[in-house]
């Protein structure tokens, strides 16, 4: 069961990591994303079990996202 919200401690948590976790709106916040998830890659690994396992699953997203709406699909290219 899902704890009960505490709005005043996800907004002192989220507003320490908002600049580094966000919607990618341009080429260079995408980048960001990228090398983000790469250190977190070079950190967590495939330990499931670390903290950030979730943080990166979420980055992850965000990045698909950004290249499902914003790189086209090689065979388009061609």
């Amino acid at each position: 069961m899902m704890q009960s919200l505490d709005l005043d401690q996800i907004i002192a948590a989220w507003s320490s990591i908002a600049k580094t976790v966000f919607v990618p709106h341009t080429e260079q916040e995408y980048e960001h994303l990228v090398e983000l998830l790469d250190s977190l890659i070079d950190r967590v690994g495939e330990n499931e079990s670390h903290p950030l396992a979730s943080m990166m699953d979420v980055i992850g997203v965000l990045i698909e996202n950004y290249e499902a709406e914003h790189i086209p699909e090689l065979e388009e290219v061609a």
